[in-house]
């Protein structure tokens, strides 16, 4: 058995905190610089770190939590209410850079940039810049303290809906080309996701709450666990039964224990275990997945207007759909800019398309570029569309500052619990 996977999680560690410091220094989002160690230790540059099946899985398993920890601290009114927005903001966020996407190959094709392409290439290449990543952009906002606002709310519920139809636009572009298990069966796997979520959610409050109607005050290390055994399945039953991403199984978990009186306690015990380790492994891990073939000037020049193009889509796109639901004109870049992300759905379409032969391996650089670019470049445009305005969180740019936030959680932790009526010594918390 090896033991190198400990000093991978111990370069990951420094380095992102370290990153995080120095990109902090320069009013930037401590994100960026996590996804710079992974571009720094990867493969890309200095090839200190590859990607491990550990580091793929652990990866994962911090997007999971990212997303549970985001619905556990979501306001269900403010979400419910952006239900409306979020779907307009989403539809927007997919037609838009659909057809600028399927443009701009078209455009690539006539200048000969991309010999022999074909209109269904350009069309796959139009749904690879429909796909969203929101995981970055919760954290973010989480940063920023404008997670729990109205933007936030309709970015989270738009990220959602866009899911579904990307989900929808990669199964008809897939049957356009021959493949594709049916448009019909993806519907129905959609509904059927969320009837069971639903039917989920209404088994666990109502164990949640005989839970805690049985503890009186003791043993509450239950919760967190029992919280992140419904976090576990409905992230693996979304993805392997209904073909439905597994962070949105995980936010829906989340969402079900917002629901319950225990929601501040469990929330507090997770953001410790996602600060120390699964974040930074996970956006590190972005990083440590690029390898950069040889590029010439053509293609460079290529993938940097693929880059704009893609930024610029789901800007106009996702601020076109919020100003059609009433949003003013700086609340209209901010849903933008938070919806421009891209991530390894847009990697999981455009190996889909390389796999079916519609897309040639030379397309395949240029996509990569412009997914590590939206990561990197999505932090930074939040932080200047979001400038000047109250932060509610504060920044976290030292490394005292991360033992500083987990006192603070304790502590606030404590006072749940006593106002609560319950003790908070270490007797509370004495495990079943």
């Amino acid at each position: 058995m090896s033991y190198h996977y400990l000093l991978d999680l111990a370069l990951i560690l420094l380095s992102t905190k370290f990153l995080g410091i120095i990109t902090g220094k320069f009013q930037m989002p401590r994100v960026v610089g996590s996804l710079l160690a992974g571009l720094v230790l990867g493969p890309a540059m200095l090839n200190v770190l590859s990607e491990t099946a550990f580091l793929s899985q652990l990866s994962e398993m911090g997007v999971i939590v990212i997303l549970f920890t985001a619905g556990m601290g979501t306001d269900l009114r403010e979400l419910r209410s952006a239900g409306k927005s979020g779907f307009f903001v989403a539809l927007c966020g997919v037609a838009v850079p659909m057809v600028m996407g399927t443009g701009f190959g078209y455009l690539a094709g006539r200048a000969g940039w991309l010999p022999g392409n074909t209109l269904l290439e350009n069309v796959f290449l139009g749904t690879v810049l429909t796909a969203t990543s929101v995981s970055i952009t919760v954290e973010t906002l989480r940063e920023l303290g404008r997670l729990d606002t109205k933007v936030g709310s309709t970015i989270l519920a738009a990220a959602l809906i866009d899911d579904v139809l990307g989900l929808i636009a990669l199964t008809v572009v897939a049957s356009l080309a021959g493949e594709g298990s049916g448009l019909a069966l993806v519907l129905v796997k959609i509904v059927l996701f969320f009837a069971f979520a639903i039917a989920a959610s209404f088994l666990a409050i109502r164990v949640f709450l005989w839970m805690i109607s049985h503890a009186k005050g003791k043993n509450l290390r239950r919760y967190p666990v029992f919280a992140f055994v419904i976090c576990l399945l409905l992230s693996y039953c979304a993805e392997e039964f209904f073909g439905v991403a597994d962070i949105i199984g995980a936010f829906v978990a989340g969402l079900i224990v917002a629901s319950t009186p225990k929601a501040k306690y469990i929330q507090s015990k997770f953001e410790p275990l996602s600060y120390l380790l699964l974040t930074p492994v996970f956006f590190a891990g972005i990083g440590v997945k690029v390898e950069l073939p040889s590029l010439n000037g053509q293609l460079a020049v290529f993938a940097l207007l693929l880059l704009a193009t893609a930024i610029l889509s789901k800007v106009i796109g996702c601020g076109l759909g919020a100003r059609l639901c009433g949003f003013r004109g700086m609340e209209c870049a901010q849903v933008g800019a938070g919806m421009a992300c891209r991530g390894e759905v847009a990697l999981i379409v455009a190996n889909r398309g390389l796999s079916m032969g519609v897309m040639s391996q030379a397309m395949m650089t240029p996509i990569i570029i412009t997914v590590v670019g939206c990561a990197v470049l999505t932090p930074v445009l939040l932080k200047l569309v979001f400038r000047g305005q109250p932060e509610s969180v504060p920044h976290e740019n030292s490394l005292m500052d991360g033992y500083r936030a987990m006192e603070r959680m304790d502590q606030m932790s404590a006072q749940l619990l006593n106002r609560e009526g319950q003790t908070a010594g270490p007797a509370a918390e004495k495990g079943d």
